[in-house]
């Protein structure tokens, strides 16, 4: 698996990442049961409310050889912040639109 992760920008200030990091190399959340190599291709941030540029932001994951998208948890379930992005499932469907089934997508990571 060559994943791309796509975060929350407002939670860029507040948290690293590190428990996205660990979900894939512990292979736990989303990523449990998962047998293959996962390697990140990328990890970048939404681009700011309302989520636009999370397509925009996949593709160019995509053309650097990812070939899942993951939103991560603080899109999903609001972590650290404990406020879930409202515009998530668009931001999934615009990613699922875009990308015409060429990736998987993962609605969280950990």
């Amino acid at each position: 698996m060559k994943l791309g992760v796509i975060r929350c920008m407002q939670t860029e200030e507040i948290c690293p990442g590190t428990t996205d990091f660990r979900a894939v190399r512990e292979r736990t959340g989303v990523f449990a049961g998962v047998e293959e190599d996962i390697e990140i291709i990328g990890f970048v941030s939404c681009g700011g409310c309302p989520g636009k540029r999370a397509v925009l932001r996949a593709r160019e994951l995509v053309k650097r050889g990812a070939d899942t998208i993951a939103l991560a948890s603080c899109i999903q379930k609001g972590t650290p912040i404990g406020y879930p992005c409202p515009f998530a499932k668009a931001m999934l469907a615009g990613i699922a639109g875009e990308l015409d089934g060429q990736v998987r997508l993962l609605d969280h990571t950990h």
